[in-house]
Parts: structure tokens; C-alpha cells; sequence
């Protein structure tokens, strides 16, 4: 089963995140082979953290829990909530198998957050910029909860053009970038 974690930064948390970072990616090395996607996203400077998104395949929900809650970022407190939901990787495959590679163009994470009725379960027409995309479901995967989606844009509001909008109670966009050890 495949899950969309996104750990949100607790304001003032950087110097802490920056003394954890072997320990984060240390922890993420036991999960080489389960990543889909990963990577940090970052405040409008471009450089300030905010969070941390993870795509991974896990047996049950019960195990995406303790990915996200044991990983040392959280335990030590510098994230200040965890978005964990089940997901579908509808494009199949991995970041890195984007034939972008890791540094062409803006990237972002577009979170649209789901109200009533499901939407874009299909890939969007032009998906050559798409990272990763699925929906975000209920533990049971009987539930849209929403969708989100890792993609190369030019902006901010290009990136949010993935989804549709009047679809969404929210949606909210990141700029992101690839994570993992250089």
C-alpha cells in the first residue's frame, strides 16, 4: 500500500532539523527501496524549511504510522503536525524515473485538500511535468480525501493548475525539491 506522508516544520525548528539531518536521512535509508518520492519544500525565500514529504510503500497503514511518527525530525520535535494519508501512484513509477531529472526547472508539491465528491482521479491530459500524482484516501482506500501531486512548473500558479480548483475545500502549493543524499 502506498502512503503520502508530509511532515509540516514547527516554526523556529531549522537549527535543530539542520543538527538532525544524518539521523533524518539515516532513518530514510531503511526505506531506500519503499520510497516513491521524497524531499523537502521550502518558504516562499526559498531556503527557510517547512517540511518534508515522503511517498512510500508500506504493508498496512499500522506501519505507515510508525514511518512517520519514529522518523528522528518528529520525534525530536521539529515538525509541528503529520499529514499521513493512504495514496495511489497513478503515474507507476518513482522521482527517479521522472525524465526531468532532479534539477530541471521549479518543482513543487500541489495538496489539494478533498470536499465532497472526488476529483481528478485521472492523470491531467498534459502529464509530462508530473513528478508524482495520486489521490489521498481513507486508511481503507474506500475514501477520496484529496490529491496530491509532485511538478515541474514554471510557478507557483502553474503548479496549482494540476488540479481543479472548485474541486477542493483547499489547495495549497510548496515549492519542493528533491530530497535524499546528494
Amino acid at each position: 500500500m502506498e502512503f503520502f506522508c508530509y511532515h509540516r516544520d514547527r516554526p523556529g525548528s531549522m537549527a535543530l532539523r539542520s543538527k538532525l539531518i544524518e539521523e533524518h536521512w539515516s532513518y530514510m535509508d531503511r526505506f531506500e527501496k519503499k520510497l516513491i518520492a521524497r524531499g523537502p519544500t521550502f518558504a516562499a525565500d526559498g531556503d527557510t524549511p517547512t517540511g518534508s514529504v515522503h511517498i512510500v510503500d508500506l504493508p498496512d497503514a499500522a506501519a505507515a504510522r510508525a514511518f512517520a511518527f519514529d522518523e528522528p525530525n518528529y520525534q525530536a520535535g521539529v515538525y509541528r503536525d503529520v499529514l499521513l494519508r493512504r495514496w495511489h501512484n497513478t503515474l507507476g513509477r518513482s522521482m527517479w524515473d521522472f525524465p526531468g531529472g532532479r534539477s530541471d526547472g521549479n518543482r513543487y508539491l500541489v495538496l489539494g485538500l478533498g470536499s465532497g465528491q472526488s476529483a481528478d482521479l485521472d492523470l491531467p491530459p498534459d502529464c509530462d511535468d508530473l513528478v508524482a500524482y495520486g489521490p489521498l484516501q481513507s486508511d481503507d482506500g474506500t475514501t477520496w480525501l484529496g490529491t496530491a501531486a509532485l511538478v515541474r512548473a514554471p510557478d507557483p500558479d502553474a503548479a496549482r493548475t494540476v488540479l481543479t480548483p472548485d474541486r477542493y475545500a483547499d489547495i495549497e502549493v510548496h515549492d519542493w525539491e528533491f530530497g535524499g543524499r546528494r
